[in-house]
């Protein structure tokens, strides 16, 4: 079985896990300030603060931006649940903006047309991977005076050109970005959370809110040579990140270049590998974007059946994925009123599939799910299903 990722893992990250159990300090410690120091340094940023996961640092992120209960927070349907389901927890409403049909990523024309009075942020994601259409998106924030969260969830190692300069996504270029290292990520510590920002006010809350609110930290108190009593300024949350996973994420952020040179060369081969599949639309980047490639996402021909596909190439031995879900169509949205059409949302979700791409695939790897694709759509095209709906397309109405 070719799975739809695997993530980069050996011994040296085995090695630093290691070395902090023996240590015996395990929770949030030397080993979380340094790979935030590190982080910050890979992404540009002024300040990184490392939490549990990329769910809560999106939620500590909107209540930095001034989300409250009634407010109005602008994001993409076409995302993983959490971007919206932040929206919720912070009591506001998440409001859905159509995406590009081209990146994946949400629309700014569909941007600008969901601004109200209501409205308190815009949650932009970079899809996949591939960095969104930040230098428009800032106009539009900048003419209506709204706070930019970015969901870099996917994202890391992957840079843009805004200003006339490329730099890594994470920077960041709104004014808070948040990172996962979930294992299906392009590096990973099993679970963890980045949020960067370039505001010495926000990185603040976020150090009081990730640990319930506590003047001092752990480590501060544990080194003071004098008796600390803390204080609990603000009502916070238990969102820290361990120092075992801190030490692991250390040395995967020695990986990254390697890792996305690597996941770049895989794009470029699939691009070769897929090009003479008639009616099949692969991605492509903008001429301002370099992904990471963290899915790599191919739309089907109109004519062929998704399930089918899928169910196709994975008797044939190769995972892949549906094209990424759209929130409003879950039943835990079921009661969500749309403001505006998200009809290319729709379409992406059912017309796309994700095929495997991880750095340590191999030629034959590539080549196998290549064709497993190649022959799923020729085994549906030749098939009697393909051939009925055909004959019902063609029949008068």
């Amino acid at each position: 079985m070719i799975p739809i990722a695997v993530p980069v893992l050996g011994k040296p990250e085995a090695d630093a896990a290691a070395r902090v159990v023996l240590s015996g300090w395990v929770s949030q410690g030397p080993e979380v300030a340094a790979f935030e120091n590190e982080f910050a340094a890979s992404t540009g940023a002024k300040y990184a603060c490392a939490v549990s996961n990329c769910t809560v640092a999106l939620h500590l992120a909107l209540l930095a931006a001034g989300v409250r209960p009634g407010d109005e927070v602008i994001t993409a349907s076409h995302t993983f649940i959490a971007t919206a389901n932040v929206v919720r927890q912070c009591g506001a409403v998440p409001v859905f903006a159509d995406i590009d049909p081209e990146t994946y990523n949400i629309s700014p024309e569909a941007i600008e047309l969901a601004i109200t009075d209501k409205t308190r942020a815009l949650l932009v994601v970079h899809q996949m991977g591939m960095p969104c259409d930040l230098d428009r998106i800032l106009a539009i924030a900048r003419r209506h005076a709204l706070p930019v969260v970015e969901d870099a969830a996917c994202a890391i190692g992957s840079s843009l050109r805004i200003g006339g300069s490329w730099e890594p996504v994470g920077r960041p270029h709104g004014d808070i970005a948040c990172f996962s290292l979930h294992p299906r990520k392009v590096v990973t510590a099993g679970e963890g959370g980045v949020l960067t920002t370039q505001n010495p006010d926000y990185d603040r809350m976020f150090r009081l809110w990730r640990q319930h609110g506590m003047s001092v930290p752990d480590l501060v108190r544990h080194g003071s040579r004098q008796v600390i009593f803390e204080e609990y300024t603000v009502t916070g949350f238990n969102y820290r990140m361990t120092d075992i996973q801190a030490a692991v994420a250390r040395e995967q952020l020695k990986r990254l270049p390697q890792i996305i040179e690597t996941r770049r060369r895989l794009a470029d081969e699939y691009k070769v590998l897929l090009a003479d599949i008639p009616g099949l639309r692969l991605p492509a980047e903008p001429e301002w974007a370099r992904s990471n490639w963290q899915s790599y996402c191919v739309r089907l021909p109109p004519w062929a059946r998704q399930a089918h596909v899928m169910q196709q190439m994975l008797d044939r031995g190769v995972a892949t994925r549906r094209g990424i879900m759209c929130v409003h169509l879950e039943p835990a949205y079921a009661d969500h009123a749309l403001r505006l059409p998200l009809l290319e949302s729709e379409r992406a979700r059912d017309e796309c599939i994700l095929l495997p791409l991880f750095p340590n695939m191999t030629e034959e790897m590539q080549k196998a799910a290549a064709g497993a694709l190649r022959e799923a759509l020729s085994e549906y095209r030749s098939s009697p299903e393909f051939r009925q709906a055909g004959s019902l397309s063609a029949a008068p109405a």
